[in-house]
């Protein structure tokens, strides 16, 4: 596996290893379980083309291009 070094800063060193301790592993897998575990939330997010593709097509207003004129019209 390839090393990588981190900054932390002391508290969050010493809770890192508290919670290692309790939990009878090495801070280190403490730390792959937490990149682990937001690689997996980041992952599940639904991607801007993803969420493009889901919606292209349902505006059912007319011409999108048109009502964008007339609202923005009324800004002035």
């Amino acid at each position: 596996m390839p090393r990588t070094v981190i900054n932390l800063e002391p508290a969050q060193k010493a809770w890192l290893e508290r919670q290692a301790a309790l939990r009878g592993v090495p801070m280190t897998e403490l730390v792959r379980q937490a990149v682990r575990d937001f690689r997996a939330r980041e992952d599940a997010k639904p991607s801007l083309e993803h969420a493009l593709q889901r919606t292209a097509g349902i505006w059912r207003g007319g011409d999108g291009l048109d009502y964008q004129r007339r609202i923005r019209a009324e800004w002035s």
